[in-house]
């Protein structure tokens, strides 16, 4: 069993800042638009894997205030979902993974295949959590 901690980051126009994968064969869903997120190593917990890997990847630091959205498990994977909302600009966000960052819409978002069915995932938060917010 592999388990993992991804992140919804949404701004004010419920956008959600999606993260444009590596083009490198070697990883799963290459070229692919995923949430930010990672393999949560030996010893963390689910949210400080979330706030270094959005150290790692995006350099954000002091990541606080995340809301766990839901816990989803398949046959291999456990995956703890956070969520915050964040208006952040994708231009000034130096990546140290990944090729780029562009905030999506819903409609985008259905229209778009994404990395490890998070479409299933991002449509279910806007369904239970944007929409009654």
């Amino acid at each position: 069993m592999i388990f993992g901690a991804g992140i919804i980051l949404i701004n004010n126009n419920n956008e959600v800042l999606l993260l444009l994968r590596d083009n490198k064969p070697e990883i799963p869903f290459p070229n692919q638009w995923d949430i930010p997120g990672g393999k949560i190593e030996d010893g963390e917990t689910p949210d400080v894997t979330i706030k270094r890997e959005m150290f790692e990847e995006l350099g954000l630091k002091e990541l606080s205030d995340l809301r766990l959205f839901k816990i989803y498990t398949s046959d291999n994977l456990t995956d703890f979902i956070f969520w915050k909302r964040i208006d952040l600009n994708p231009e000034k966000i130096i990546l140290n993974e990944g090729q780029r960052l562009k905030y999506f819409n819903l409609d985008e978002i259905k229209k778009t295949k994404l990395a490890f069915n998070y479409n299933k995932v991002l449509e279910e938060f806007f369904e239970e959590v944007v929409k009654n917010e």
